[in-house]
């Protein structure tokens, strides 16, 4: 495990990237009024929270969001996750020149803020490393994109903030990421279009300064 001070200033930094209001600005619920919030819910769209089937409807939504869909909030997650992330760089295999190193189709799933309904699709990732650098395991950039899509979230700030965790953390030479995403408040409800996909995508270093390597990358993650 980091030290205290490691552990603050990783924290202090995964805050400013998520764009997280700090701890002290926020004054959590209780898990009562948690679930009573959502028993509120049920009967303004006009259920009856009391019938046998949404008795523990509060219960279970709250253990979704604390466990999986919104664990991208808890310190301890996110620190455990950043400590394995920087913990898998390693030399072996590095290459004399640095070359370009891709990853296509990590697989998300996330919510969006303005509706709290699911949007998932895939990520590609592109970055090169320094000359003489250490490399990011490949499984490593997954549990990137997995920490920042646990939560509440817009496809254009989820681009940028795996785009600039890779970048402030790995101090690559340029990193590109491109993410394609599938939006239930869209193909659900208002428009209802379907098999309309959105793309986003986030540029940095060499990546958005030298269009041959932004080329490179485009060309390797392009859908076929």
């Amino acid at each position: 495990m980091p030290t205290r001070y490691k552990r603050k200033v990783i924290l202090q930094t995964l805050q400013k990237l998520n764009k997280l209001p700090l701890p002290y600005e926020l004054r959590k619920p209780s898990r009562a009024e948690a679930e009573e919030a959502v028993r509120t819910l049920i009967r303004f769209i006009g259920d009856d929270p009391t019938r046998e089937g949404l008795l523990s409807t509060p219960s279970r939504v709250l253990k979704a969001w604390e466990k999986d869909w919104g664990l991208g909030y808890d310190d301890t997650y996110r620190l455990t996750q950043t400590t394995s992330i920087l913990g898998g760089q390693f030399a072996d295999g590095r290459q004399t020149l640095s070359q370009l190193i891709a990853v296509q189709g990590i697989k998300y799933n996330s919510h969006c803020e303005h509706h709290m309904s699911p949007f998932h699709g895939t990520v590609d990732i592109g970055y090169i490393p320094r000359k003489g650098g250490r490399i990011l395991g490949l499984s490593k950039l997954v549990r990137v994109v997995d920490m920042f899509s646990k939560r509440l979230q817009v496809q254009e700030r989820l681009t940028d903030q795996v785009a600039d965790f890779i970048n402030v953390h790995c101090k690559p030479l340029g990193v590109g990421v491109l993410i394609r995403g599938y939006h239930t408040c869209m193909t659900t409800r208002g428009v209802k279009q379907h098999e309309v996909v959105a793309v986003t995508s986030a540029l940095r270093g060499e990546m958005l300064t030298k269009p041959e390597v932004r080329a490179e990358f485009l060309q390797l993650v392009r859908k076929k």
